[in-house]
């Protein structure tokens, strides 16, 4: 069970911190990852992190606002958000899964992150 928390509502520039918390088993090893999906629009990738060296990945639409960590001791993974835009808008859900083409084995509930202008 993966279960997404830390949104809220924000104004523009502002910051948030989400957090994912896994249950049920561990995902030290494997992928983690945040999508996120606007209202009428399709879902869509925004950062990933390794199991193996948590080497991170982003879409080009967050790269230098948001970082992605994950502590595996906590079974934990984060996204630091800053610098939010109004189509930052949307809910976020975290997943894991064992490779890059399954980061959606496990799929958490979702987030909603409101950022006003």
């Amino acid at each position: 069970q993966l279960q997404a928390s830390g949104g809220g509502l924000v104004q523009a520039g502002g910051s948030l911190r989400l957090s994912c918390t896994a249950s049920g088993r561990t995902f030290s090893g494997y992928y983690m990852a945040w999508f996120r999906q606007a209202p009428g629009k399709e879902r869509e990738f925004v950062a990933r992190t390794s199991g193996r060296d948590g080497m991170a990945d982003y879409a080009d639409s967050v790269k230098g606002r948001f970082a992605i960590s994950r502590d595996n001791a906590k079974n934990t993974v984060y996204l630091q958000m800053n610098n939010l835009k109004p189509e930052d808008t949307a809910v976020y859900t975290c997943a894991a899964g064992p490779s890059l083409n399954y980061l959606r084995k496990y799929v958490g509930q979702g987030t909603l992150v409101t950022v006003s202008s």
